[in-house]
């Protein structure tokens, strides 16, 4: 181990079956005070099952921003396991999330009453409340949590464990990441993997409107096509706009964690919210017709609970790190938001944007390099993964970092895939031969067309409903 690394020890992570090892880096809070605070970042490895394993190991990058690679080594393992038979996988716990000077706020709980969701001014004062409370902490620095920073802190992992080179491997969020650290060191790179991309130049906030609008115009659309859908729900695309029109309203629901009902004032965003969230898995959005019409028919349980299935289970070790995610966005995305060409979708407006707007304005903002917003060519192939009906990263934001990329980048786009391709089974072969290969030109001949003809899920109808259910009747 390097210098500034704890030993590495035996360790157990939840969904992993076998012995995992844990270890740590002290790094300097602030990269321009070296000899200032330090904070430790904390790691795991999946070590490799092969007595002669490949000596480049794989780094994974979490999502959000705000996820705890290590609180998903159950989902990694399951998802990169045939990697672990020749090479070590790497969660990291990327500073100001997990263990690793850990910013989590009281607010993102997700026992919080539905109503405070319903107001921004809410969410608003929380999270000043919050921020104020993280910046008391000894590591409450906010302006050093960039990703800049943050893969400095993932390449002194790579030494510590005397890795000469790594393959990088990124979804979501974390593929900004990937292409950060591929940026800073190019020289130790082998292979990348970069699944629902959200690039560097992307203002997350402006950018989360059209993409969703776009993802609910395309179930629209499906629906309408389809026989059977259309059947179903032949009114649909009224009946979205009729809830929408009779918004805000009073409405009483059951809480999606705790059960109790709660009355409250629900508003266009609360409902354009509860619509977004199942966008992100076609398995889920498939509900969203039937919650829809319900909805639209004054019984909203429905699309509560759609809108919290993809949650899972939420406990303090898979809650996003807010703290960390703002750190993030208001340092990156909001000062390049007015410059942006994405304009509000007509049906989700400015309201997310415009909360961040209100949040990011008491936010500390780290400094940001005019070269992090860019993406130089690769010199080694990168596999580019991207959902058709992705709400949030689709396939757009992955055509533009692979044209930056350049020749070695390779864009697959799976047409009826949400938020993360590589949740498909037949794509984590994709993947792993991709990395696997032993040459690039190999690499970027790998066959990934298994999962083109994957069709969307058949729109949801509960047993035994009849037409009138369905046409949001009585």
């Amino acid at each position: 181990m390097a210098a500034g690394a704890a030993p590495l020890g035996p360790c157990r992570l939840r969904g992993v079956e076998h012995d995992a090892l844990c270890g740590s880096v002290r790094r300097p809070l602030d990269p321009n005070v070296p000899d200032g605070r330090q904070i430790d970042v904390h790691f795991a490895v999946l070590p490799a099952l092969a007595r002669n394993k490949r000596p480049d190991p794989v780094f994974f990058f979490a999502g959000g921003p705000g996820q705890s690679a290590v609180s998903l080594a159950g989902q990694v393992s399951g998802m990169l396991g045939r990697f672990v038979n020749r090479r070590d996988v790497v969660l990291i716990d990327q500073r100001g999330t997990g263990r690793s000077a850990p910013l989590q706020c009281d607010a993102d709980a997700p026992v919080r009453p539905l109503r405070e969701s319903a107001d921004p001014a809410v969410q608003v004062e929380q999270l000043a409340a919050c921020r104020t409370a993280l910046e008391r902490l000894p590591h409450g620095d906010l302006r050093q949590y960039t990703t800049t920073i943050a893969m400095a802190d993932a390449d002194a992992v790579r030494q510590a464990l005397g890795a000469a080179t790594v393959n990088l491997i990124g979804g979501s969020y974390g593929t900004r990441a990937a292409l950060e650290y591929l940026r800073q060191y190019p020289q130790v790179v082998r292979r990348v993997v970069i699944d629902g991309v959200a690039p560097p130049d992307m203002a997350l906030p402006a950018s989360f409107s059209p993409d969703a609008q776009a993802s609910l115009d395309a179930l629209l659309a499906s629906c309408e096509s389809d026989v059977s859908c259309r059947h179903r729900y032949p009114q649909l695309r009224a009946q979205w706009h009729a809830l929408l029109a009779g918004l805000p309203r009073a409405v009483t629901v059951p809480h999606p964690v705790t059960g109790r009902e709660e009355t409250l004032v629900l508003t266009r965003d609360m409902v354009t919210g509860m619509v977004r969230a199942p966008l992100y898995l076609p398995l889920l959005a498939s509900a969203l017709p039937y919650a829809v019409t319900e909805a639209a028919a004054g019984r909203f349980t429905p699309l509560v609970g759609v809108a919290s299935a993809l949650g899972g289970r939420r406990d303090n070790e898979t809650r996003l790190a807010m703290g960390m995610h703002f750190s993030v966005i208001c340092a990156e995305d909001l000062p390049r938001m007015e410059a942006t060409a994405d304009r509000p979708g007509p049906d989700f407006g400015s309201g997310f944007s415009d909360l961040y707007r209100k949040v990011c304005a008491q936010w500390p903002r780290g400094v940001v390099a005019p070269a992090f917003y860019t993406i130089p060519p690769s010199r080694v192939p990168v596999l580019v993964l991207s959902g058709g009906i992705d709400p949030v990263t689709p396939p757009r934001h992955g055509a533009q970092a692979a044209r930056a990329l350049g020749a070695l980048a390779r864009h697959v786009v799976v047409s009826q895939a949400g938020h993360g391709v590589m949740s498909l089974a037949c794509m984590r072969d994709t993947v792993f031969r991709f990395v696997d290969a032993d040459t690039d030109g190999a690499a970027l001949q790998v066959d990934a067309s298994c999962a083109q003809d994957i069709p969307r899920p058949p729109a949801f109808s509960p047993v035994g409903a009849g037409a009138s259910a369905a046409k949001g009747g009585p």
